[in-house]
């Protein structure tokens, strides 16, 4: 026994470190780790450290209760000592990260102040209202909880751990709810190629609008501090090292200095509050441009990628190009260019036919998992309950036991009801403008995303310990730490006991679409992107799939030396105010309307615009002889009267007409309103 002890503490050790290490390359993967400070570091450190632990210590809390006799098959498992301690630990530092720390400490960097004490006194400005509402409802609910059981530490404790429990619950239900849906749904349609391509094309009008409407609302704020470094020696002269850093935040050129293109006039007097403000503002324009640049970039780069799938199955042979070129239009020389793993006939095998089929298989088996977690929670009795079932093993023995392959399959139960939850984070629109970004997120939506996840890991936690038989749960650690103070009243009881069958209420609404006719009906639909056809081709809540189509082949075919054309986004190669239209306004001297040719592509099955091969042929000639320059030439007496009565026809006049003859459009030549005939 000793020794199992020791081998159980050494790995519990070990994994320890192992979650502490994955969690610091997942903050380099999302932050500058040497410019972004401590204070934002170390609590977001720990907001996903110690509930990656809960994961770690709920099947060891589980053996330790309820393991089997017999070395090799009780898994890890802790005395009751320590693994009541852990959780003492674990949950206040948790509930003091969700509740009291990070959003001081998130508001606390989007402040705008430059001095501490002004940016403490805005945090806590902005967190009184929240915290005056929690403090109401926590004197209402002090009231119940006294007068049912007495006026002492107890229930005071109780009723704080109560509350943080239900208000979590009711979160984690409708997010895992919506990810028990939307998670396989999502594995399922990437290993679909054509419908990937065109999800990404429907998308793209969508982010390109928001990429357009940021760069001109950065614009829009970079003019107001242009308009305050002109004025730095007048009124404001005692805000001149602040003005200066917000210029060289905005590193504008001196061309553009004191230019009045803003449409928000700056004050008359420059105040504290005001540069606060829109310090503020500048700096959640700046990343929400790298936010959202990043995602258009990523997006054309995805659908250059499954074009290049697509394109395959003809040759059977597929090379990336376009991928490995460097933003100034050269092939990458790195060590990984030189290895080549794969040929193209390989390649072509693995995305085509491999990749998929992965996908489909993992989506069959996350179905299977989603059902049997609903299942589960509509159930409510460990008999029938499939995740108690596979949890807890050697049911002819005299009790219930817990051994290790017990341990490994409780692990994968709760990892995937957090991954579910964790995912829908990312498609509910109510949080307003927060994202996640490679090596450049907010350091206010760092903490909000930290704090999402400590707050929703406990009430998932519990609920999972709740599958297994009461004679194992009601003896752990986590029971008697927890279970028995949020148990405390009959109301505590029922709502730990009844309420996780409504998550059939966002599992339903995912399942059939509910989110776009509620949009029809009461205007909330775009709470959530309904990824579901709407039968003309669209997506709910996007452009057209020919829209972006063009979009991201006009960002393509319009760089030069750069594939993607990122450095050419301040020119006219999108429209910076205007989404794209088949019909575009003719204006000779603006490069923006032109709508540049098409790529060849394969045929789509639901392109209403393709024909059979008679129906182009027969389309291409009568353009021919439509466009065909019909003008009597002037030795049979023509001249101005063929111009005339041609203009009279709707052709183009006889300016026009030398601008663009005949045989020039027989061969390409552009009409008059900047479009290419074919």
């Amino acid at each position: 026994m000793t020794s199992s002890q020791v081998g159980s503490t050494t790995f519990f050790a070990f994994s320890q470190l192992v979650i502490c290490t994955v969690v610091l390359l997942l903050l380099r993967y999302y932050l500058p780790l040497r410019t972004t400070p401590s204070y934002i570091l170390v609590p977001v450190f720990l907001a996903i450290a110690l509930p990656a632990s809960i994961v770690l210590l709920v099947p060891i809390d589980l053996a330790s209760t309820a393991g089997t006799e017999t070395d090799g098959s009780r898994g890890i498992w802790l005395s009751d000592r320590v693994v009541y301690k852990s959780w003492r630990i674990t949950y206040w530092l948790t509930f003091a990260l969700t509740w009291v720390i990070l959003p001081y400490v998130g508001e606390y960097c989007d402040s705008g102040y430059r001095e501490p004490k002004a940016r403490l006194l805005y945090s806590f400005q902005s967190n009184a209202r929240y915290q005056l509402i929690t403090l109401g409802l926590g004197v209402f609910g002090m009231v119940y909880f006294f007068l049912q059981n007495g006026w002492h530490w107890d229930s005071f404790k109780g009723l704080v751990m109560a509350l943080a429990y239900a208000w979590g619950l009711v979160l984690a239900i409708y997010l895992m709810g919506h990810g028990l849906v939307a998670l396989p749904r999502s594995l399922f349609r990437y290993a679909n190629i054509g419908g990937r391509l065109k999800r990404l094309q429907s998308h793209a009008p969508k982010v390109h609008e928001r990429l357009t409407d940021t760069l001109d609302k950065l614009d829009q704020y970079e003019s107001q501090v242009g308009q305050l470094k002109a004025r730095k020696s007048g009124t404001a002269r005692n805000f001149e090292e602040w003005i200066d850093e917000l210029v060289d935040m905005c590193s504008l050129p001196e061309s553009r200095s004191g230019m009045g293109a803003s449409s928000t006039a700056v004050p008359a007097v420059i105040t504290e509050k005001y540069l606060a403000e829109l310090t503020r503002k500048l700096m959640r324009a700046r990343h929400a441009k790298t936010r959202f640049s990043g995602e258009w970039d990523t997006l054309v780069r995805k659908a250059i990628k499954t074009q290049a799938i697509l394109d395959s199955k003809a040759s059977q042979r597929l090379e990336f190009k376009n991928m490995s070129i460097s933003p100034s239009g050269e092939a990458g020389t790195g060590i990984l260019a030189r290895f080549r793993l794969l040929t193209p006939y390989t390649r072509f095998h693995l995305h085509v036919h491999v990749i998929p089929a992965l996908f489909y298989i993992f989506s069959i088996i996350a179905s299977l998992a989603s059902l049997a977690i609903v299942w589960s929670e509509c159930v409510r009795s460990p008999k029938y309950s499939l995740i108690g079932l596979t949890v807890v093993h050697h049911p002819s023995s005299s009790r219930n036991k817990i051994g290790l392959a017990g341990q490994v399959i409780a692990a994968t139960w709760l990892c995937y009801m957090c991954m579910c939850a964790f995912f829908s984070l990312t498609e509910v629109k109510i949080w307003g403008n927060r994202a996640l970004v490679k090596r450049n997120t907010y350091p206010e939506s760092a903490t909000w995303y930290g704090l999402q996840v400590a707050k929703l890991t406990v009430p998932l936690a519990y609920n999972f310990v709740t599958f297994t038989p009461h004679t194992i749960f009601s003896e752990t650690s986590f029971h008697k730490f927890l279970g028995k103070l949020i148990v405390l009243t009959p109301l505590g009881k029922n709502f730990s006991e009844y309420f996780p069958v409504f998550i059939l209420v966002p599992v339903l609404a995912s399942g059939f679409g509910l989110y776009g006719r509620i949009k029809n009906i009461c205007g909330f639909g775009d709470l959530l992107d309904d990824e579901d056809e709407d039968g003309q081709g669209n997506l709910a809540g996007t452009g057209s799939w020919r829209e972006g189509r063009a979009l991201i082949e006009r960002e393509v075919q319009g760089a030069s030396g750069n594939v993607l054309g990122l450095a050419q986004r301040g020119s006219s190669v999108s429209p910076p105010n205007g989404r794209y239209t088949d019909n575009p306004v003719s204006n000779a001297g603006s490069r923006a309307n032109r709508v540049r040719p098409e790529r060849r592509r394969l045929p789509d099955e639901d392109d209403e615009d393709t024909g059979g091969f008679f129906a182009d042929f027969g389309s291409r000639v009568r353009n021919t002889f439509d466009t065909a320059d019909l003008t009597v030439p002037k030795w049979l007496g023509g001249g101005n009267a063929g111009g005339s009565s041609r203009a009279e026809r709707g052709g183009p006049s006889s300016g026009s007409a030398d601008r663009n003859s005949g045989w020039t459009r027989l061969f390409g030549g552009r009409a008059e309103e900047g479009r290419v005939r074919l």
